[in-house]
C-alpha cells in the first residue's frame, strides 16, 4: 500500500472487550472533560494547526475520505481487511499517472453527446478540481501513507496511539456507533459515513454523546454541503412552490450495486436429497437451490481479513464472499439496505427544508422478504404531522427501480431513474436529483418566472464536506451535518427498516422513541451487542 510492505502493519493484540477498553479510556477522558481540547498538551493541537486524523475503514468510501483529507496529517489507518484495503490504496499508483495524462491533454473538441433519456447530462471534466484532486492524491501516496501506522483493531489503535485528534469511520454500518462512541469518549472529533448508525437507539446515543463532549461531528452525506442542495432548500423555504403536503423520493439501488432479495448461503437440507422428496421449481424450491449454490461457492477466510473483527457487535455468521467486501450492505446483520444507503442523500433535503421531525406512522411494503437479506424493492409511506403553520406531509420512498408517477409538467422528459425527489406544493413542484443536484421548479414557466431564490443558507467553501468538518474541529465554522441533525435524519430512514421488519404499519411516538401499536417492533429499534463487544 503506497509502497509500504503489508507486513509492516501493526500486529494484533489480544481482543479487548468494549467494557475493558472504555474503562481504561475513562481515565484519559476524565482529564479532557475538564478543559477544552485545544488547550491540552501532547496529542492535541491548537485550532490553527493541522489535525492528526485516523481513518477506520479505508478500503471503500474511506479511501475517498483519505484523499479529501490529505491536507491534514493522516497518522493512523485501521482496517479489518488489509488485503482488500491495501489493493484499494495501491490503485493510486495507476490513477495518479492517468489523471496527470488527462490534465496534460488539450481540452476536448469533441461535440457533447446528448444525455441518455431519463438520465442527467454528463458532468463536464473540470480541470481545476481535477488538478486539486491530483495534488491530494500525490500527497496522500508519497507523504502520508508511508508514515501512517496501521492497525486491524480500532481499539488497539485508540489505546496505543495518543497523537490522534480526530477519526473518520467508514466501516460497515453495524460498527459505526461502537467506534464513534469510543472515539468521542476520548474526546476525538468524529466523522462517520452514512447512515450514521445501524439502529435507532445508536443514533440517539451518538447525538447525546456529541452534545456532551462538544467535539466536532459530521455524517458523510456530502450532498448536505453542495450549493445545489442549499438552493433546493431555499426554493422551498422561500415559498416558491407554496405549501408542501406530498413528497416522492426514489432510487434505483440496490440494482447492480450489491445483492438483495437472496437467501443466506445454506447447503441443501437432508430431506431434499432424498429421492422421494426431490426439489421442484416453485419459488420456494428455487430459493433453496440458490442458497445451496451460494453455499457451494464458500471460500476460506482471506488471510488478511480478521472476520471476528469484521463481525464486531453483530451475531456470529460464517464468512462467505457474498458478505464481504462491500456486499454487507444488503444483509440485515450489517447493513440497512437501500434506504440506509441512499436515504441520507435523498430524504435529507426534504427534512431540512420542511423541518419534518419524526413521522407518526410508517408502513413499508416490499417484494418477498426473508428477514436475512433486504428485499429487491420496497415502498415506505411516512406520515409527518403539521409543524406550526406548515401542514402535515405524506412522504413516499421508492427503491429497487420503482418510480412515482411522472409529473405531467415534464412532458416528453422522463424522471431520472437513478434517483431523485419530487416535492408537490400548492403553487408548483420542486424536482431535484440525488444529493440535491439540479433543483428546478415545475412547470418550467414557474421556474423561469421565479428565478433563483434569495440565498439564505451559508455556502460551504469548495463544497468540501470533509474539510468543513476539519474547520469545525478547529473552531472556525459550524459542521454542515452534525450528529444532532444527522441522527434525526438517520432515525427517519431506519424507521422504514423497522416497519419492514415489523411486517405491518407502525405508529411511532418520537418523543418516547417507541412504537405504540406493535410492541414487538420495539425490538427492532436496538440490538444487544455480541458478548465481548
Amino acid at each position: 500500500m503506497g509502497g509500504v510492505a503489508l507486513e509492516t502493519r501493526m500486529t494484533l493484540i489480544e481482543p479487548i472487550s468494549r467494557r475493558k477498553f472504555l474503562a481504561k479510556a475513562a481515565t484519559t477522558a476524565a482529564v479532557v472533560t475538564i478543559v477544552p481540547r485545544h488547550v491540552l498538551g501532547r496529542g492535541f493541537v491548537p485550532p490553527s494547526d493541522t489535525l492528526n486524523i485516523a481513518g477506520i475503514g479505508v478500503g471503500g468510501m474511506g479511501r475517498a475520505n483519505l484523499i479529501n483529507l490529505s491536507s491534514q496529517n493522516i497518522v493512523a489507518l485501521c482496517d479489518v481487511d488489509w488485503g482488500y484495503a491495501g489493493k484499494s490504496l495501491d490503485r493510486l499508483d495507476t490513477e495518479i499517472p492517468a489523471l496527470q495524462k488527462r490534465l496534460s491533454e488539450p481540452p476536448s473538441t469533441t461535440p457533447q453527446q446528448s444525455p441518455t433519456p431519463g438520465q442527467p447530462p454528463p458532468v463536464p471534466f473540470d480541470p481545476v478540481k481535477a488538478k486539486a484532486r491530483l495534488e491530494h492524491m500525490i500527497r496522500l501516496k508519497n507523504d502520508l501513507l508511508p508514515k501512517a501506522k496501521r492497525y486491524q483493531d480500532y481499539r488497539e489503535m485508540l489505546d496505543k496511539q495518543k497523537d490522534i485528534d480526530a477519526v473518520f469511520v467508514a466501516t460497515p454500518d453495524h460498527m459505526h456507533a461502537t467506534i464513534a462512541l469510543a472515539a468521542m469518549d476520548l474526546h476525538k472529533h468524529a466523522y462517520v459515513q452514512k447512515p450514521l448508525t445501524w439502529s435507532i437507539a445508536e443514533a440517539r446515543q451518538l447525538s447525546q454523546r456529541a452534545k456532551e463532549t462538544k467535539v466536532a461531528t459530521q455524517m458523510g452525506n456530502q450532498g448536505h454541503s453542495l450549493d445545489d442542495a442549499r438552493t433546493a432548500v431555499e426554493y422551498v423555504q422561500s415559498g416558491a412552490i407554496g405549501e408542501v403536503r406530498e413528497i416522492h423520493i426514489w432510487t434505483n439501488r440496490p440494482l447492480g450495486y450489491w445483492p438483495q432479495g437472496v437467501p443466506r448461503p445454506e447447503p441443501l437440507p437432508d430431506a431434499s436429497k432424498d429421492s422421494g422428496h426431490p426439489l421442484g421449481w416453485s419459488g420456494r424450491d428455487v430459493n433453496t437451490r440458490i442458497a445451496a449454490m451460494l453455499a457451494a461457492e464458500a471460500t476460506p477466510v482471506p488471510p488478511d481479513l480478521n472476520w471476528n473483527l469484521f463481525l464486531g457487535v453483530s451475531p456470529v455468521v460464517p464468512y462467505h464472499p457474498i458478505y464481504h467486501p462491500f456486499n454487507w450492505r444488503g444483509w440485515i446483520d450489517w447493513g440497512v439496505g437501500a434506504i440506509g444507503d441512499m436515504g441520507a442523500h435523498l430524504i435529507d433535503h426534504s427534512m431540512w427544508a420542511l423541518d419534518l421531525g419524526f413521522p407518526t406512522s410508517i408502513e413499508t411494503i416490499s417484494t418477498p422478504f426473508n428477514s436475512a437479506s433486504y428485499p429487491l424493492a420496497t415502498q415506505t409511506f411516512y406520515d409527518f404531522p403539521a409543524r406550526g403553520s406548515m401542514p402535515p406531509v405524506k412522504l413516499t420512498w421508492h427503491d429497487g427501480g420503482l418510480l412515482p408517477p411522472k409529473p405531467a409538467e415534464l412532458g416528453d422528459e422522463e424522471l431520472n431513474k437513478g434517483g431523485g425527489a419530487l416535492l408537490v406544493g400548492s403553487k408548483g413542484k420542486l424536482l431535484h436529483e440525488t444529493y440535491g443536484l439540479r433543483p428546478r421548479l415545475l412547470p418550467k414557466s414557474l421556474h423561469d418566472a421565479t428565478g433563483k431564490p434569495p440565498q439564505k443558507l451559508p455556502r460551504i467553501p469548495g463544497e468540501d464536506h470533509e474539510m468543513n468538518w476539519v474547520a469545525a474541529a478547529k473552531g472556525t465554522t459550524a459542521a454542515s451535518s452534525p450528529f444532532e441533525y444527522a441522527a434525526r435524519l438517520t432515525e427517519v430512514m431506519l424507521l422504514g427498516v423497522v416497519a419492514l421488519r415489523a411486517g405491518k404499519k407502525i405508529e411511532y411516538d418520537g418523543a418516547a422513541m417507541r412504537v405504540t401499536n406493535v410492541p414487538a417492533a420495539n425490538d427492532f429499534l436496538r440490538r444487544e451487542p455480541r458478548t465481548g463487544w
